[in-house]
């Protein structure tokens, strides 16, 4: 007997949904009704979706699947108000999710992938792997769940977590017009950062589409030996061909563009490579964001106790907006990766739950 796969209700369109209601006989109005039960209301139990029949019900329990997360560990600093996040998904595999709290309000930063095919030297993400890109369901349900959890709305987006969400582009793409689709949860995609090494032919892409969400780009060296490095993406589309692809963004939606920039010690933090970074990104509508280095224990990498902020102070007096990332959660293994690495770990070493 052949089962068939049930259908990711979560991951669909309003226009999808309503072109199945009437394949199923159904009035076109009622994919509406589902659609906000799901993204509105955040019910995820078509039993208690209490306005539709109990037929159709039963035949949307026949035919849809909600892809729920479950938490598997939640750890919450003990120095600032950030929570982080190892949610399981419905195979087994694991992401994580960071709820930050800033002055403005909450922001969530989201995975787009089990594991990461980038292989950046400084990320704990690549490490353990690629496993396989997150549907549009499971990137919103990150934000659902977190919620959820801690009794927050959150006001701002950041597809910053494990993952290179250009190299799930489909998907992510899918996620951000269900999260700002009207008839759901309406958040404005000006909240909305999203993250890149460099996959320059999807930077052309996002940009002819206009979305108004800020693009970041992980640059991180400003010269091509250096950042291919630590960044093998570099070695497909170098620093010349990035940076054209960021001017095309900046033309074509009229929004600056953020370079997030981990300052290293003996890598990429003396007063050359800021002379050369100011140099590279003279003329650019940018901001530069200089990020601390996370301890990795793969990794030998640190940043040195004064080293960010006299970077900022020497790119700033070179005419080139900068500013040093606040560091989060410090506390709760704040480098990206390392919960999901260590719960694999121990699923495969037959170890007890966390």
């Amino acid at each position: 007997m052949i089962v068939l796969e049930k259908i990711d209700i979560l991951s669909m369109s309003l226009a999808e949904l309503e072109s199945v209601m009437v394949e199923c006989g159904e009035k076109k109005f009622r994919a509406k009704q589902i659609f906000q039960w799901l993204h509105v209301k955040r019910v995820f139990d078509f039993d208690k979706m209490t306005d539709i029949s109990a037929q159709l019900r039963l035949q949307l329990n026949g035919k849809f699947c909600i892809k729920k997360l479950n938490i598997q560990k939640r750890l919450a600093s003990s120095i600032d108000n950030t929570v982080k996040y190892l949610y399981r998904l419905p195979d087994g595999n694991f992401v994580e999710t960071v709820l930050m709290k800033y002055n403005y309000g909450y922001s969530i930063c989201v995975s787009t992938q089990v594991g990461c095919k980038m292989g950046c030297r400084f990320c704990a993400s690549a490490i353990a792997g690629f496993v396989r890109n997150l549907e549009p369901s499971e990137i919103l349900m990150q934000i659902y769940e977190t919620e959820k959890n801690s009794d927050v709305k959150v006001s701002g987006v950041v597809l910053m977590g494990i993952g290179e969400p250009l190299d799930n582009y489909e998907n992510v793409l899918k996620f951000l017009r269900l999260l700002s689709d009207s008839n759901g949860n309406n958040f404005s995609l000006r909240h909305v950062s999203l993250s890149t090494c460099g996959i320059v032919p999807k930077i052309y892409a996002l940009a002819q589409l206009k979305l108004g969400l800020t693009l970041a780009v992980s640059l991180h060296c400003a010269d091509d030996k250096g950042r291919s490095e630590i960044m093998p993406v570099n070695k497909v589309y170098n620093i010349s061909e990035l940076l054209e692809a960021c001017r095309f963004y900046i033309k074509n939606t009229g929004r600056r563009v953020t370079f997030e920039y981990a300052v290293i010690e003996n890598v990429n933090s003396s007063d050359k490579d800021a002379d050369r970074l100011a140099v590279l990104l003279k003329g650019i509508n940018c901001h530069v964001n200089l990020i601390p280095v996370n301890k990795v224990r793969e990794r030998n990498y640190h940043t040195a106790r004064h080293g960010v902020a006299d970077f900022a102070k020497r790119l700033c007096s070179r005419g080139i907006n900068a500013t040093v990332r606040r560091t989060l959660g410090s506390d709760i293994e704040a480098a990206c990766g390392q919960l999901r690495r260590d719960a694999d770990k121990q699923n495969k070493d037959g170890g007890a739950d966390f």
